[in-house]
C-alpha cells in the first residue's frame, strides 16, 4: 500500500476534534493535509525507512478505555512518580505532591505550543503527528520547593498506537531531576510531544530511557526546550530495540546566558532504524553547549544522527562542541552522521566533529592476554562505551535493568 493511502487511511481513522486540545488538533490535521507526507527528497527525512513509518501509521489510534498490564519496579521514596495510560483520562484526578501542580487554563493558552513554534522546523510531520491524535495533556508547573525527583513512565499498548502530549514549566530558581521512561510492548506505537520552559536560574537534570520491543514497536518523540538566562539544562538519553524510532530533541536558548549538555545514545541491532535530529539555537549572548551523540549498530540496522546548531548574529561569545562518536559492529550495519554549524555571529567559540571506528584490537587483545575471554572483552569495551551516557542519568534510572538488556542484545 502506498505511503499517501496509509497517511490519508490514518488522518481519516481520527475521532474528531474535542477535549481541551481541540485547537491543537485541528491545526495538526490542516497541517497534515496542506504538507502531506514527506519523501527521500525532504532533507530532514532522506533516511527516513519509509516501510517503517508506513507501519507506525497502520496501528489503530487508542480510543475506547481498556485495561493495560504492565509491570514497574517500586519508585524511589524521594521521588514523584507519574504514569501516562492515554486511555484513563486520568489527568483530572492526579494526586500530586507540594511543589508541583496543574497548569490553570491561562497558563496553558500562553505556553502551549510556543516552544516548538518558535523551533520553525520546516515540514514538521512529527509535530503534526501529535498535534493531530494527542487527545489529553499533561500540563504541570514544578515550584521552587518542589524537593523531589520527577518521574513520568509510559507505556505502550499491544496492537496500538498511543500520542501523548506533556508541558512542564519549571519556576524560576527550581532544581529538578527528571527521569522520563517509554517501554515498547510487541507491534505497538508511541508519539510524544514534549515542551520544557525553564525559567532563570533553573537547574534541570533530564534522563530518557526509551526502550522498544523486538516485534514492530515504533516511537517518535519531540522534545521542545526553552532556557532563560542563566539556567542549566543536561539531557541524557538512551533508545534502544525499538524496530523504527526518531527522536528529536529541540533546545532554544532564548535569552543567552545558559549551559546546556547533551549526552545521547542509541544503540540498534536486527534491522532496526533509530534517528535523532537535533536542533540547538542559542539566542542571546555567552551561551553555552557540550553535545556528545553516540551509536552502536549491529547485524543490520541503522542509526542516524543529523545534528543542527545555530548561532545567529546577536550569540557573540557562545562556546558550542558538538561531537558524534559511533561504533560499527557490523559490516551490513549503516551509521550516518551529520553535524552542521550554522554560524553568523564573529565572537564565538564553536567546534563539531563525526567518527566512525569499530573495538579497537589493540583493547580486545589487552584484555583476552590477561585471562579475559572474547566474550566478556566485548562487552566490558561496550560498557565502557555506554558509561559516558549511562553514568548521568538520575539515579532512579537504576532500577529500570536496561543496563542488562544493552549488555544481553548487543554482542
Amino acid at each position: 500500500m502506498k505511503s499517501s493511502t496509509i497517511y490519508r487511511e490514518w488522518l481519516d481513522s481520527l475521532p474528531p476534534t474535542q477535549g481541551c486540545l481541540k485547537k491543537e488538533q485541528s491545526l495538526g490535521r490542516e497541517l497534515l493535509l496542506e504538507q502531506g507526507i514527506p519523501s527521500n527528497k525532504d532533507e530532514a527525512w532522506r533516511l527516513c525507512n519509509f516501510n517503517r513509518l508506513n507501519s507506525f501509521l497502520s496501528l489503530p489510534i487508542i480510543i475506547k478505555s481498556e485495561d493495560v498490564k504492565y509491570k514497574l519496579p517500586d519508585k524511589d521514596k524521594n521521588s514523584e512518580r507519574i504514569i501516562i495510560n492515554p486511555n484513563k483520562n486520568q489527568f483530572l484526578n492526579i494526586n500530586l505532591s507540594n511543589g508541583i501542580e496543574k497548569l490553570n487554563d491561562r497558563e496553558i493558552e500562553e505556553n502551549l505550543g510556543k516552544i516548538v513554534k518558535s523551533t520553525n522546523v520546516k515540514n514538521d510531520l512529527s509535530v503534526c503527528l501529535n498535534q493531530a491524535s494527542s487527545s489529553e495533556l499533561l500540563a504541570l508547573k514544578v515550584k521552587r520547593n518542589f524537593n523531589k525527583s520527577l518521574e513520568i513512565v509510559i507505556p505502550s499498548i499491544k496492537e496500538k498506537s498511543i500520542s501523548t502530549r506533556i508541558f512542564l514549566l519549571v519556576e524560576e530558581g527550581a532544581k529538578l531531576d527528571l527521569l522520563q521512561v517509554f517501554l515498547g510492548n510487541n507491534h505497538s506505537a508511541q508519539n510524544h510531544l514534549i515542551e520544557i520552559k525553564l525559567e532563570s536560574k533553573v537547574e534541570l537534570s533530564h534522563g530518557l530511557i526509551s526502550l522498544g520491543e523486538e516485534k514492530e514497536s515504533s516511537s517518535i518523540c519531540t522534545l521542545a526546550v526553552e532556557q532563560s538566562e542563566n539556567s542549566k539544562y543536561s539531557l541524557h538519553s538512551i533508545h534502544h530495540g525499538w524496530d523504527y524510532a526518531r527522536f528529536e530533541p529541540r533546545i532554544i536558548q532564548s535569552e543567552g546566558e545558559a549551559s546546556t549538555i547533551i549526552k545521547n545514545l542509541q544503540v540498534t541491532k536486527s534491522k532496526e532504524q533509530i534517528a535523532t535530529h537535533s536542533l540547538i539555537r542559542f539566542e542571546g549572548p555567552n551561551g553555552k553547549l557540550d553535545q556528545l551523540q553516540k551509536a552502536v549498530a549491529s547485524e543490520y540496522s541503522h542509526c542516524i544522527f543529523n545534528g543542527s546548531i545555530e548561532v545567529p548574529q546577536k550569540a557573540q561569545k557562545t562556546e558550542a562542541a558538538q561531537l558524534s562518536r559511533n561504533l560499527l559492529l557490523s559490516k551490513r550495519a549503516r551509521i550516518d552522521a551529520k553535524p552542521e554549524l550554522e554560524i553568523v555571529a564573529d565572537d564565538v567559540r564553536c567546534t563539531h566533529g563525526a567518527t566512525v571506528s569499530q573495538l579497537q584490537d589493540e583493547e580486545l587483545f589487552y584484555l583476552r592476554s590477561r585471562g579475559i575471554d572474547n566474550e566478556h572483552a566485548n562487552s566490558l569495551l561496550l560498557k565502557g562505551y555506554y558509561d559516558e551516557v549511562i553514568s548521568h542519568l538520575p539515579k532512579s534510572s537504576k532500577k529500570w535493568n536496561f543496563v542488562k538488556k544493552l549488555m544481553k542484545d548487543i554482542k
